[in-house]
């Protein structure tokens, strides 16, 4: 429980309010090469991941070191995040990319 760990609510303003945290992505990370070094993007979590998965890599952190972003490496294209992408439709950069993912797959 982010609270509990961090000694703050950063990334849950209040009951149905988004925030905005920073992250900053992997070095050599698929999302970094979506997004760039580093992002603002809309959070309401208030727990996060203790234990990476085995396979998964880490893709972005937050300030606080909170994972972010996992990923698995390889061709599959296999990206979650903990924020909330859809809040932000002004920025449609993981929608495009699962987009075309996906128009990729289809076409084998």
């Amino acid at each position: 429980h982010l609270p509990d760990v961090l000694g703050h609510n950063g990334h849950r303003a209040g009951d149905g309010v988004f925030t905005r945290i920073p992250v900053h992505t992997a070095v050599g990370s698929r999302l970094a090469t979506l997004i760039g070094e580093s992002a603002a993007v809309p959070c309401y979590h208030h727990q996060a991941i203790d234990k990476v998965g085995d396979g998964l890599t880490v893709s972005a952190v937050d300030s606080d070191g909170v994972v972010e972003a996992l990923e698995l490496p390889g061709d599959t294209f296999a990206l979650a995040v903990q924020w909330h992408p859809e809040k932000s439709l002004d920025d449609l950069r993981l929608f495009t990319a699962l987009v075309g993912a996906a128009r990729t797959y289809a076409g084998r």
